[in-house]
């Protein structure tokens, strides 16, 4: 779903910034509730976009993708899907990856919607693929801030597909959303037929 349509009003969209390629993607949670109707999802998309913008004073929404857990993927920083956007989702690692933001909170023992995962995976797929990269390699990535687990200037070696949690001290995306990485890894390889 564009964002001109979750987000209602005339929002100008802020100048993106772009890196040469996307080589990782990081998941996330937007750690809000589980229950919630997936009509309403584009409600609770605009309310993190206020909490950012607004309350936090950024540009725009810090992911780049957002899917709900009937598996619609939404589009969230503004600069065009199919460009290496940076966002503002994993500090430190913001260039040269993208965000992916699973709207709930997944923490263990919380399952995980299936067309979520696969919604994810496909997105992985088709957003890797444009860099030809491999959704189950490891990539190397230079940290451009110290209050990520590297200091600035440092490499830290990654999955292609990680979790916020593996470049920031956090417990996002949850335990659950965690251990369902290896096959949306998987997954999201095989639809590149690798």
């Amino acid at each position: 779903m564009p964002r001109a349509e979750w987000l209602a009003g005339a929002v100008r969209a802020p100048p993106a910034r772009y890196a040469k390629r996307v080589q990782a993607v990081f998941v996330h949670h937007t750690d809000s509730p589980n229950s919630y109707d997936c009509a309403d999802a584009p409600r609770i998309i605009r309310y993190l976009y206020a909490g950012q913008t607004e309350g936090r004073q950024w540009d725009d929404i810090g992911y780049n993708f957002l899917v709900d857990r009937c598996g619609t993927v939404y589009e969230g920083r503004a600069g065009g899907i199919d460009r290496a956007v940076v966002g503002a989702h994993t500090q430190g690692f913001n260039r040269g990856s993208v965000g992916i933001a699973a709207i709930g909170t997944f923490t263990a023992g919380v399952p995980v919607p299936k067309a979520m995962t696969d919604a994810v995976a496909a997105l992985v797929a088709w957003k890797l693929g444009l860099s030809d990269v491999d959704p189950r390699s490891t990539v190397r990535m230079v940290s451009s801030h110290s209050l990520s687990k590297y200091q600035a200037g440092t490499s830290g070696y990654f999955s292609a597909v990680s979790g916020h949690n593996d470049g920031y001290y956090t417990q996002c995306p949850g335990a659950a959303l965690t251990a369902a990485l290896p096959a949306i890894r998987e997954r999201a390889a095989r639809l590149q037929s690798r």
